[in-house]
């Protein structure tokens, strides 16, 4: 099937310089978006930008820090500048357990803080900007990329589950107030996904439980292995597409059978 309703379209896609959010900002410029990518490490979004030259759409380059708030309405006042309103947003930008694991009792307060600003504020604010524009033209799509932590707890990743499970009441209920305005909110749960903060995960958890990486990696789903960045892209292609119009609210699972449900 080829996907309609995206060519042209002004795209933004957070947390965009590697892994998750470049796969699904090329994925985006493939069926000819035009791309605005967010990243705080100028390098990685440079690249991004150049490979993006050979797809259909384009890409341009927004460096910010979604921990800031201040930084939010400037960065979509500059893409919306230089691009055109964001009829598409996608939230990916996260920061995961990984950084630093501690059980509850043992937690960083401050990473607790941390997490809380860019794994659910951000998204909140972000839709928030965009979200009137949207309604006003009687089309938008909103796409959080969550986790299937979303679902299900995590081990010494307190902070990390309780954002993901927040950001997915947060989309259900942005999804009600604006089905009838011809905008869509969904979400994408991850399973473990060969990326570099999923790299530390699978090392601590190595670590604690005895094991080689190579095993442990192997043991990550049931398909075997993690996913790969390219996993994910299509979902959130599809769910921005106009063949997902009646979809709202969902939060599907991409992960290797990890969580079946």
């Amino acid at each position: 099937m080829n996907f309609t309703g995206i060519d042209g379209k002004t795209v933004l896609v957070t947390g965009a310089g590697r892994g998750i959010g470049r796969a699904i900002a090329l994925a985006f410029a493939a069926e000819g978006a035009r791309v605005a990518v967010t990243a705080r490490t100028r390098s990685e979004l440079d690249s991004l930008v150049a490979e993006a030259e050979s797809t259909p759409g384009s890409a341009v380059a927004f460096e910010a820090d979604l921990a800031e708030r201040s930084e939010i309405p400037k960065l979509v006042a500059a893409v919306t500048e230089k691009l055109g309103p964001v009829e598409i947003l996608v939230n990916n930008a996260g920061l995961g357990s990984s950084s630093n694991p501690k059980p509850v009792a043992d937690f960083d307060d401050d990473f607790w803080d941390l997490s809380l600003a860019i794994n659910l504020t951000a998204p909140y604010l972000l839709s928030k900007v965009v979200l009137p524009g949207m309604i006003e033209r009687g089309w938008g799509r909103i796409l959080t990329v969550a986790s299937i932590n979303s679902k299900r707890p995590s081990l010494h990743g307190a902070a990390y589950a309780a954002t993901k499970h927040g950001v997915m009441g947060f989309m259900r209920t942005l999804a009600l107030e604006t089905a009838a305005h011809g905008v869509t909110a969904n979400s994408i749960c991850p399973g473990p996904v060969a990326t570099l903060m999923n790299d530390k995960r699978i090392e601590y958890d190595a670590a604690r439980l005895g094991l080689s990486l190579e095993e442990h990696e192997r043991a990550q789903t049931p398909v075997g292995g993690r996913l790969a960045p390219d996993d994910i892209a299509p979902m959130a292609v599809y769910l921005a597409s106009d063949q997902a119009r009646m979809i709202t609210g969902q939060a599907y699972n991409v992960c290797g059978g990890v969580h079946m449900s």
